[in-house]
């Protein structure tokens, strides 16, 4: 198996004709992100008018639940949804491969593993770190899980000042099912309560957002996002060959490294707050390339602001459908991303490469 069969090309974007003008997509996002965040505010068990959001009128508790339950919920839901479509951009054209997402280089089995050793072994750590820690044990440990993963990876796939992507997509596969395994000890001897908080991050959700949250999650995605923009012309150099991309001057090593360290940092922080959260990654930027074509100079914004708008949305309906209780965004994400990516690998059936 070759390094260029492993980095398969990256589906053919529709004719020019076919494209939709970037400034039309983007005012579609920002009006359907601004519905969303509307309805994630104002919608729930206990509801608020959507006008009456920034009224002096709403009384003690419904300015509590407004402000220090729904407002760090939708920007932490911001946060995480731009992070992960952001990443699944990068990776897809890093590996210039259209099913490539985060997953793949480790990152969220590391964080998943450091979650699991966190529910099932935290008790067993000394009394005071347990306290000065408190209720972000877990997300400090997914993020530390994460990381390590990260670091293992590019110290194997890194050899005499290159980086190999075939080896980087073996090594990232090989350290998923190695925390896959050790997840599965972990599993076996956790108690039926500890089971059931191993299910419900497993499969994601922003129930347990806080302005806490939102600030240590913060930094390191947004300063992942800024990364990105310079890594777009490289990235787009790099869909015609490492070759090519070198004979236009590009650094070539560089932007991989950059690529991994942003995706390293906004996905280990997502998963550290949010749970696992499937599909944003592959779905949207998929869906996106498909509008306005390859180019990641927007590729990359508008990913970040689809992402953003599209969690919101399922985190909303996961609050919704089984009021007062709520279900995982990971099970409404599946349930959006399955049905809408088969449909855009039948509509475009012709014009795929894999």
């Amino acid at each position: 198996m070759t390094e260029a069969s492993l980095a398969a090309p990256l589906p053919r974007a529709p004719r020019p004709g076919h494209r939709l003008p970037a400034a039309a997509v983007t005012a579609v996002l920002l009006v359907i992100l601004g519905l969303s965040a509307v309805a994630s505010l104002s919608l729930g068990a206990s509801g608020i008018r959507p006008w009456e959001i920034w009224s002096r009128d709403l009384s003690p508790s419904e300015r509590a639940i407004l402000f220090e339950i729904r407002l760090p919920r939708l920007l932490l839901g911001l946060l995480v949804g731009a992070g992960l479509a952001m990443s699944g951009a990068l990776m897809q054209g890093l590996f210039r491969n259209p099913l490539a997402d985060p997953g793949l280089v480790g990152v969220g089995a590391g964080a998943g593993l450091g979650a699991v050793l966190a529910i099932v072994l935290g008790g067993l750590l000394p009394l005071g770190l347990q306290t000065a820690l408190g209720t972000h044990l877990v997300p400090v440990s997914a993020f530390a899980g994460g990381w390590v993963a990260v670091l293992v990876l590019h110290r194997v796939a890194h050899l005499r000042g290159q980086t190999s992507i075939a080896t980087l997509l073996l090594a990232g596969i090989v350290l998923s099912a190695l925390a896959g395994a050790f997840t599965g000890i972990l599993i076996f001897i956790a108690d039926d309560a500890q089971l059931r908080d191993l299910t419900f991050w497993g499969l994601g959700s922003l129930a347990g957002a806080s302005w806490a949250k939102l600030m240590a999650a913060a930094p390191i995605v947004l300063a992942g996002m800024a990364l990105t923009p310079f890594l777009a012309r490289g990235l787009d150099a790099m869909a015609l060959g490492e070759a090519v991309a070198r004979h236009l001057g590009q650094p070539v090593e560089r932007i991989k490294r950059g690529a991994i360290l942003a995706v390293a940092a906004m996905t280990g922080a997502a998963v550290a707050v949010s749970g696992g959260i499937g599909f944003l990654g592959i779905v949207v930027p998929h869906i996106l390339r498909l509008a306005i074509g390859p180019g990641h100079r927007l590729l990359l914004p508008l990913s970040a602001l689809f992402g953003a708008a599209l969690l919101v949305a399922a985190d909303t309906i996961a609050r919704l459908v089984v009021a007062p209780a709520e279900l995982p965004i990971g099970i409404i994400m599946a349930l959006i991303g399955a049905p809408v990516f088969l449909w855009i690998l039948l509509a475009r059936r012709g014009q795929l490469e894999v």
